[in-house]
């Protein structure tokens, strides 16, 4: 399983940002999806996190802010987090997983993307 992802960069606070996460290869085992974020000197946490036939779930920071999707085609499937009204706070590398089962500690990720949000 091979996650590629995109769509970081600058914004000003307020503004908003798509990044997308194509994921590719034996995709018929990977259950859970998610995005987590690092910021600088803090732990990688996870904000929203999909499991298949269940609800999204999302960290309370960015409920009401962020959301995520998905699409399906015929070589994999791509996840989307959809990110507004951005806030300094939302700075950091954003990486999105997945795994068969769970997403404390997921087998699968993708080499991150950098969001900055300049106030």
């Amino acid at each position: 399983v091979q996650l590629q992802a995109s769509g970081g960069g600058l914004v000003q606070t307020g503004g908003s940002l798509r990044l997308s996460c194509v994921v590719s290869g034996s995709i018929f085992s990977i259950r859970i999806m998610g995005w987590y974020r690092q910021a600088p000197g803090q732990p990688r946490e996870l904000v929203a996190g999909f499991t298949r036939g269940a609800v999204t779930k999302y960290a309370d920071s960015v409920k009401g802010r962020f959301t995520m999707s998905m699409s399906r085609d015929n070589d994999g499937r791509t996840m989307y987090l959809q990110m507004n009204d951005l806030k300094p706070e939302d700075t950091a590398v954003y990486y999105c997983a997945a795994d068969p089962t769970q997403l404390v500690t997921p087998a699968y990720w993708g080499q991150g993307t950098l969001v900055t949000v300049s106030s």
